[in-house]
């Protein structure tokens, strides 16, 4: 059985999840997916590999295993939207296109839901929720980047191409506003790259359940392009011609994140 997330705990105060780079699916599900959803296209593709310093740097990693199409871990558990328009929920039927993800039939009735929640959704919550524990605990304080990636074009989600790096802190709830200010800073000054903060995604559930600067969580997603290290069609490939560009940018952005972690 595959396992449900892999976790690697680290020495300084930053956890970076990765809840959607999972290609796992539950027993019988690649029989129920449709055609379209069976490359798995919406998979933020190869991050662990372009994020290749984290261990270096003492960054604690929590990562997925299993498809976004199993349960989609940055969403909460009673699958309230996050945002206005077009989205993709908890259990998503749809691709981001809108293509449907199950054949006919096959989707998953209230009782697979429930179980699904319980089965991959509730696990990762937990270990996140304990390594920031942990972190604050041992360290007074802790970062948690949620990371991500996406195709920079996605008609029925957003208009025009996305930004390359695309900073969600939930309108400024869920970091400091000088964490914010010096994410923006450093990736904003990347030539050859464009930034934004808190725009098209602002942050999901993750950033916005576990940031909390009260309780001295300070939580960051980055949603970067795909199209900055990889080939954003089948069969996804990774381009270390192109990851070479941009992840001296991503470990500046790290080692920033410890830096202020631990100061």
């Amino acid at each position: 059985m595959t396992e449900i997330h892999r976790f690697t705990q680290g020495s300084v105060p930053v956890l970076v999840s990765m809840p959607h780079i999972g290609t796992a699916l539950m027993p019988g599900l690649a029989d129920r997916l449709s055609d379209a959803a069976l490359p798995l296209g919406d998979t933020d593709w190869h991050l662990p590999r372009l994020y290749d310093f984290l261990d270096e740097l003492g960054c604690s990693r929590l990562e997925a295993c299993h498809s976004r199409f199993v349960v989609d871990l940055n969403r909460p558990p009673d699958d309230a939207p996050l945002y206005a328009g077009a989205t993709t929920g908890l259990i998503p039927d749809i691709l981001f296109d809108g293509t449907p993800a199950y054949r006919p039939g096959a989707g998953p009735d209230a009782a697979e839901r429930a179980q699904r929640l319980e089965t991959y959704w509730r696990p990762y919550h937990a270990k996140l929720e304990a390594e920031l524990d942990r972190l604050v605990a041992t360290h007074g304080g802790a970062v948690l980047l949620d990371a991500h990636s996406i195709r920079g074009i996605v008609p029925r989600l957003f208009e025009g191409r996305l930004p390359d790096f695309n900073i969600g802190t939930a309108d400024g709830k869920s970091c400091a506003p000088d964490l914010a200010r010096r994410v923006l800073d450093i990736l904003g000054a990347a030539p050859g790259y464009t930034a934004i903060l808190n725009g098209r995604f602002k942050g999901g559930h993750i950033t916005r359940h576990y940031g909390d600067p009260s309780r001295g969580r300070h939580a960051v997603q980055l949603e970067l392009v795909q199209a900055t290290y990889m080939d954003e069609t089948a069969p996804y490939a990774f381009r270390p011609d192109l990851a070479a560009g941009v992840r001296p940018h991503l470990r500046r952005f790290v080692e920033m994140l410890v830096a202020w972690a631990q100061g």
